[in-house]
């Protein structure tokens, strides 16, 4: 048996410095909106390896305070070093990773790759979607490096609107050849011979949205593409098992026999998700769920599953290891217990995928196994501190994912509240007095109100982190929680876990996620089941965790009570505003579609819906409605110009969120929207006035209804004004389109300035309103050919055009000669792939780029840079 060692106060002290350094020192780095060159992270070394050598220079030292001179002046030299090394570190790390980035020239071009499935393919209605490991590429039949490894799509004809990046990604939709067959079956391990069409990873980049550059980037995927599948094509070789990726044949194995038995998706999808971390397979509906009852994190791979296998195979590797003594004798049975608890933690992990999360338990477990077999015994704040640092070491970026925070807060307030462990009770003088049964159901209750407290710890310290990461914390979580953990827990992952070994225990598993499905959404379904409520600033959230950490710890209630206005402005907090008179726009950045929020000081419009991605992703569900809860928007009115799935296919899920909003849309009277919200039809002449801003409907007149056209030519054109500054919202016009405009209002005006009745206030009044010239402009129809004719760009003459198209899209939007007549008049041009979202100001104008184009202002060197 190990001796136990205790750390001295000073190096306890100079230890904990230094950790939590090299955590600051990540942190640092990662902030970084371009990597410099490596010589300059390599400079960091050499003093930061003398910083913590305790070594500093004499001058250094004489500079410092007289109490820094002692054990504080080793402290914040470890703190120092290990910060310097961690930007050194993480630095080289980022640009030796991104050596292997993909050329731009080979870009949008058709290159044969040869490559193995790395991970547990993906299929859905429309496509085939997984992982490769490069083994050759070629272009033109000449040898070109490509990165080592990419996420593909192999799309089929059953979505016929054409494929997308998942996950948040710009639509991205193959040649219509390519859609014509659905792909064959893809399985780990196999290598294939594809011609692939790719890119590098851009992603959707909004006010706090879903980082899908970053999320590749922890990945270790570098370019993104599709397969070209079509009748003109190459077709597709599949060249044989090459045996590789066992881990990942296996998950595909269970996967596939879990949805052959049990009928139900939803339940198959859920127990798919337990045991082999199939997250994809659960539906869109049930996450929604999860999140309004607090009980997410049990769904996928989490600590906490990993945590209790480990712990339960620890137990049993116990009691087994104490019934041999020369087992014993070999070696201790508590070492032999932590290591069979590691070791099974490691492997489950490795089997459901060896996700982010899992591999953060595993290495926090790993390192407090560490401690205690070499007799170890730390203060809670350095053993929580020395597994943050070594997950961070070895993921640095996880410190940007919500699960790292919220698994290492609640951990850390279990510790300084006394809650790691249940109490154990007593039963020392009087246990002859107290049968075996009442000690028992001592024992149980104690167990009851200890996991009641945790709970109920961990529900108060971690609002305010919710609050600030997701815009929502479940009000239901606490109750949703104390049943389902142990539901979860003991029953449906055991069961999911022994159907590997015995299929029919998959049936009761089902059934028991029947149950649990039915609990949760009973709870959902109540009125204040979560709160939502606008993202607070960083320091707002931070002075809200500290309050809620006071309400939780074990203090005197005269001071806890102080937690209470320090939480109260995180829930009370509201998004600014525009003042009386103003109006602002915010282009969202959805790819390859329209979706523009216009809010006033009380009111709020959304022009368009954007894209529906698949069957199961749209803009609506991905970016919209997040971003109107990050802003806490009550929309008044969602208009949506044409029928075109690019302005229509997130409407349902905004429509779903926003149940008292008018529809305003020229869709006709069949459209299957109009069962979710009877449509108004938006018609010329139509005005209304919000908060002293005025809207005004340009097109289409009443009469359009009557002719059959294409959608593109009903689009609603929507004109907004305070009288200082307007915004032409324009939809999918054509030239033709564009013509009429011109004529009727110049025609419109006409008729104002003559008006004999009227004085020439009202003249001048009537010509501002019916004007077609606006300061900002939402180029038609992307940026077609057959739009933004030079007649309608010099009636509007704006100082600014927003293009929203998506990243190489198969269009070509915006085109070059239309980019050129923009260029000609000197408009300035906007566009999503360059931008993100863009968000213009009436008070402001003539706002920075760095100001109002999202991608720039909150860049990061693993963003895409385009060209």
């Amino acid at each position: 048996m190990h001796a136990t060692t205790y750390l001295p106060p000073v190096w306890a002290q100079t230890l904990f410095a230094a950790l939590l350094g090299w955590v600051a020192g990540t942190a640092l780095q990662i902030q970084q909106a371009a990597l410099w060159q490596p010589w300059v992270y390599m400079a960091f070394v050499p003093p930061g390896l003398v910083l913590i050598a305790g070594a500093a220079p004499k001058k250094i030292v004489d500079r410092m305070p007289l109490a820094w001179r002692g054990g504080w002046r080793l402290q914040a030299c470890s703190l120092l070093g290990a910060a310097l090394l961690a930007v050194a570190a993480t630095g080289l790390r980022a640009t030796v990773f991104l050596s292997d980035a993909v050329d731009p020239a080979l870009e949008g071009r058709d290159v044969v790759v040869t490559g193995v499935v790395a991970n547990l393919p993906q299929r859905n209605e429309a496509a085939v979607r997984f992982r490769l490991q490069v083994e050759a590429a070629a272009l033109n039949g000449a040898p070109v490096r490509v990165p080592p490894l990419m996420d593909v799509g192999w799309y089929g004809g059953a979505f016929v609107a054409g494929p997308a990046v998942a996950l948040g990604a710009e639509l991205a939709v193959a040649p219509a050849a390519a859609l014509n067959r659905m792909p064959p079956a893809v399985l780990a391990g196999e290598r294939w011979q594809l011609t692939l069409r790719f890119k590098a990873p851009h992603g959707a980049r909004n006010p706090n949205g879903f980082d899908y550059e970053l999320w590749l980037w922890d990945q270790g995927v570098q370019a993104t593409g599709y397969v070209r599948a079509g009748a003109k094509d190459v077709p597709p070789q599949r060249l044989g098992n090459t045996g590789s990726y066992p881990v990942s044949q296996l998950r595909q194995t269970v996967r596939d026999a879990v949805l052959a038995r049990i009928e139900n998706r939803q339940q198959a999808g859920l127990i798919a998700a337990l045991v082999v971390g199939d997250q994809a397979a659960v539906d869109r509906a049930d996450w929604d769920v999860f999140r309004a009852t607090g009980v997410a994190h049990l769904v996928s791979i989490s600590g906490l599953h990993i945590t209790m296998l480990a712990w339960g195979a620890a137990l049993g590797a116990l009691w087994l290891w104490r019934r041999s003594g020369r087992l014993c004798r070999a070696l201790p049975a508590p070492t032999a217990a932590l290591a069979c608890g590691v070791g099974v933690a490691l492997a489950y992990s490795a089997f459901a995928g060896w996700g982010v999360p899992a591999q953060r338990t595993c290495i926090m477990l790993a390192t407090v196994a560490a401690l205690r077999l070499t007799g170890a015994r730390w203060p809670w704040p350095h053993v929580w501190m020395l597994a943050c640092a070594v997950v961070v070491a070895w993921d640095p970026w996880a410190l940007l994912q919500a699960g790292f925070w919220l698994s290492f807060v609640a951990v850390g307030v279990l510790f300084a509240t006394d809650l790691g462990a249940a109490p154990a009770l007593s039963t020392a003088s009087n246990a002859s007095l107290i049968s075996k049964t009442t000690i028992g159901v001592q024992r149980l209750s104690a167990s009851l109100k200890h996991l009641l407290r945790q709970q109920w710890v961990i529900t108060i310290a971690l609002a305010p982190l919710t609050l600030l990461l997701f815009g929502q914390v479940s009000l239901v979580g606490l109750l949703a929680n104390l049943m389902a953990v142990p539901w979860v827990t003991l029953v449906v992952t055991p069961l999911a876990l022994l159907g590997c070994l015995i299929p029919p225990l998959w049936d009761l598993a089902a059934q028991a996620i029947s149950a649990l499905l039915w609990l949760l959404q009973s709870l959902a379904g109540w009125p204040w089941a979560s709160l939502q409520v606008a993202v607070a600033p960083l320091g707002v959230a931070v002075l809200g965790a500290v309050g809620a950490l006071l309400l939780v710890a074990p203090l005197p209630p005269a001071l806890r009570v102080w937690g209470l206005p320090l939480l109260s402005p995180v829930l009370l907090w509201q998004a600014p505003s525009p003042a009386s008179g103003e109006f602002e726009l915010m282009a969202a950045d959805i790819g390859q579609g329209n979706a523009v929020l216009v809010r006033t000081a009380g009111h709020a419009l959304l022009f368009d819906a954007g894209p529906r991605f698949s069957l199961e992703s749209d803009a609506g569900h991905r970016v919209l409605v997040p971003l109107m809860q990050t802003l806490q928007t009550r929309l008044d009115v969602l208009v949506l110009s044409h029928r075109d799935l690019d302005h229509v296919g997130g409407a349902p899920a905004v429509l779903a969120m926003q149940p008292q909003a008018e529809l305003l849309s020229s869709i006709e009277v069949n459209n299957p929207l109009q069962t979710l919200r009877t449509a108004k039809r938006c018609v010329a002449g139509q005005r209304w006035q919000w908060d002293g801003v005025e809207f005004a409907v340009l097109h289409p007149q009443a009469s359009d209804y009557d002719t059959p056209a294409k959608p593109n030519a009903l689009s609603c054109v929507l004109r907004i004004s305070n009288g200082r500054q307007t915004a032409l919202l324009t939809g999918d016009i054509e030239q033709p389109q564009e013509a009429r405009l011109v004529a009727s209002v110049g025609a419109s005006a006409a008729r104002a300035v003559a008006s004999v009745g009227g004085s020439a206030a009202h003249a001048v009044a009537s010509v501002g309103a019916t004007s077609l010239h606006a300061d900002v402009l939402l180029v038609p129809h992307h940026g077609s050919n057959t739009s933004s004719s030079a007649a309608f760009l010099d009636a509007v003459a704006p100082r600014i055009a927003i293009v929203q198209s998506g990243y190489r899209n198969r269009f070509g939007h915006p085109t070059g000669l239309v980019m050129q007549r923009y260029a000609q008049r000197n408009i300035a041009v906007v566009d999503s792939p360059h931008c993100g979202a863009y968000t213009w100001q009436s008070w402001k104008p003539d706002a920075s780029l760095s100001e109002a184009c999202w991608r720039v202002f909150s860049r990061r060197y693993w963003h895409h840079q385009v060209p």
